[in-house]
C-alpha cells in the first residue's frame, strides 16, 4: 500500500527538478489555459465525488501506482485536501521546463489556510495534457 507521504516525498522530488530545470515563463509564449482547464476538471471532479473522472486526469504512471480511481481519491482527500475541498483558486504563473510544463496554483484550503500547489503535466500522444504530479506546500499568501 501506497502512503500518502511517500507520493508527497516522489513529487517533491519531481517538483524540485522541474523548478531547477531552466523554466520559461508563460511571457515567453507557453500558454497554460489548457492546463488550468484540467486542474478545474479535476477538481470539480474531487467536489462531486467523481472518482473516475478524477483519476482520468492523471498520467498512466500515477495511475498505474495508484491502481483504482477510489484509492487515489482517498489519497487526495487525506493528503491534499486544500485541492480536494478548496474554498478559493487563484491560478499562478505556467511554465515550460525542460521535463515538461508546471502550473502555480494557489488555494486556500477548507480551514481558511493558504497554500501553493505546483503541478506538473505530461502531453499525451492525442495532445491532450494530464497531471503528472502535484507538490502542495504552505504559502504565505496569494501572489500578485
Amino acid at each position: 500500500m501506497v502512503h500518502a507521504c511517500f507520493w508527497k516525498s516522489a513529487v517533491a522530488g519531481a517538483a524540485f527538478a522541474l523548478m531547477t530545470a531552466g523554466a520559461v515563463s508563460a511571457d515567453d509564449g507557453f500558454d497554460g489555459s489548457a492546463l488550468q482547464k484540467v486542474i478545474k476538471n479535476q477538481m470539480n471532479a474531487f467536489a462531486s465525488g467523481n472518482a473516475k473522472a478524477a483519476f482520468g486526469f492523471a498520467t498512466r504512471s500515477l495511475q498505474q501506482q495508484f491502481q483504482t480511481p477510489e484509492f487515489f481519491m482517498e489519497m487526495v482527500r487525506q493528503g491534499y485536501r486544500p485541492v480536494y475541498q478548496p474554498q478559493d483558486v487563484t491560478f499562478g504563473r505556467s511554465k515550460m521546463t525542460g521535463q515538461g510544463p508546471t502550473q502555480e496554483v494557489f488555494v486556500t484550503g477548507p480551514k481558511g489556510n493558504h497554500w501553493l500547489a505546483l503541478y506538473s503535466f505530461e502531453q499525451q500522444s492525442d495532445g491532450s495534457w494530464r497531471i503528472s504530479g502535484c507538490y502542495l506546500t504552505k504559502s504565505t499568501g496569494f501572489a500578485a
